[in-house]
C-alpha cells in the first residue's frame, strides 16, 4: 500500500482536488439558480479545471510510460539472463565434444602403444616469464606424475616433460622452452640429432635440431620424431617438421629449424606419459 500510495500520491492528490471542485459548483448550482460569486467563481475556476484535467491526462501518460518502461527493463534483463545461459549451455556443449574427441584419440593412442600409461591433466596456467615456456597442470605426485616424465597432446605430439611437480600441480615444459633437449631423428634417412630450445627461437615457436652427425642429410618438410635416446621420451614421438634447414658455405649441414606439431595455443588438456617400455 506504501509503495502504491508513494507512486501514485500526486495523480490521486490532483483527482481528489478536482472531484471536491466539481461537488462545490454542484452544491451551488441547487435550484438551477447560480449566484454572482458562484458564477465569478465558476468562471475562474474553469482554467483551472482544464488545467487540472490537463495535469491528469499528463500523469496517466508519464504513469504509463514509467510502467511501460519498467516492464521494458524487466523483459530485457530475462531476456539477457536466458541468452547468457543459452550460450553457457553451448559452451559447454563444446568444451564437452572436444574432450570426448581429445579421450577417443587417446584411446586409439593407447590401443597402438599399450605399454604406456597416461594421466590426463587440464592446463591450469601459463607462465608469464619472457625467459622459460612452460605452463601448469591440474595434477601432481599425488597421482603418480614424477619429474621428467614426457607430456603428449592425443595425437602422440610432443609438449615437452615435467620440470617441476608438487603434490597437486606440476610445471610442464615444453619442447620450445630454453631448457629443454631431447634425442630426435628426421627425414626416411633417419639422420639423428638434438631437440633444443633456443631463446631467440622461443618467441617464434621454432626449436632447433642440431649435433647432427657428419654427412646427414635433412631437407625441409621432414618429419622430426623422438629417437628415444637417454630414456626420457619413448621413441617414434611426433616433435615437429623442418622448415629451414641451415648450411655453411662447403655444404656441410649446421642446424634444422623445427616448428613443432603441438599448437600450445589451443591446449586445454594434456597428457603424462607415466610408464613406458624402454627400448634398447
Amino acid at each position: 500500500m506504501k509503495d502504491y500510495l508513494k507512486k501514485n500520491g500526486i495523480r490521486m492528490g490532483i483527482i481528489v482536488a478536482a472531484v471536491v471542485l466539481i461537488i462545490s459548483l454542484s452544491s451551488a448550482a441547487r435550484g438551477g439558480q447560480i449566484s454572482l460569486f458562484h458564477n465569478v467563481s465558476g468562471v475562474l475556476l474553469s482554467p483551472v479545471q482544464k488545467v487540472v484535467s490537463s495535469a491528469v491526462n499528463w500523469f496517466d501518460t508519464i504513469y504509463g510510460y514509467l510502467y511501460e518502461y519498467d516492464s521494458l527493463m524487466a523483459e530485457n534483463e530475462s531476456l539477457r539472463t536466458q541468452l547468457a545461459e543459452a550460450q553457457q549451455s553451448a559452451r559447454d556443449g563444446i568444451e564437452a565434444s572436444e574432450e570426448n574427441q581429445r579421450l577417443r584419440e587417446l584411446l586409439n593412442l593407447r590401443e597402438k602403444h599399450t605399454d604406456y600409461e597416461f594421466e590426463s591433466c587440464k592446463v591450469v596456467l601459463w607462465s608469464s616469464s619472457n625467459w622459460s615456456h612452460s605452463f601448469t597442470i591440474s595434477k601432481g605426485a599425488s597421482s603418480g606424475i614424477e619429474l621428467g616424465d614426457p607430456v603428449v597432446t592425443e595425437y602422440n605430439a610432443v609438449v615437452g616433460q615435467i620440470t617441476e611437480l608438487g603434490e597437486t600441480w606440476a610445471t610442464v615444459s615444453t619442447v620450445i622452452d630454453v631448457d629443454m633437449s631431447l634425442g630426435a631423428y628426421a627425414g626416411n634417412t633417419g639422420a639423428s640429432g638434438i631437440v633444443l630450445g633456443e631463446f631467440s627461437l622461443m618467441k617464434d615457436k621454432l626449436a632447433k635440431l642440431t649435433f647432427l652427425a657428419d654427412g646427414a642429410q635433412i631437407f625441409v618438410g621432414d618429419e622430426v620424431l623422438t629417437s628415444g635416446s637417454g630414456g626420457a621420451f619413448p621413441a617414434g614421438l611426433v616433435i615437429g617438421k623442418l622448415t629451414a634447414v641451415q648450411t655453411e658455405a662447403g655444404g656441410q649441414i649446421e642446424y634444422g629449424l623445427v616448428e613443432p606439431q603441438c599448437d600450445f595455443d589451443s591446449l586445454v588438456q594434456v597428457f603424462v606419459i607415466k610408464s613406458f617400455e624402454v627400448v634398447e
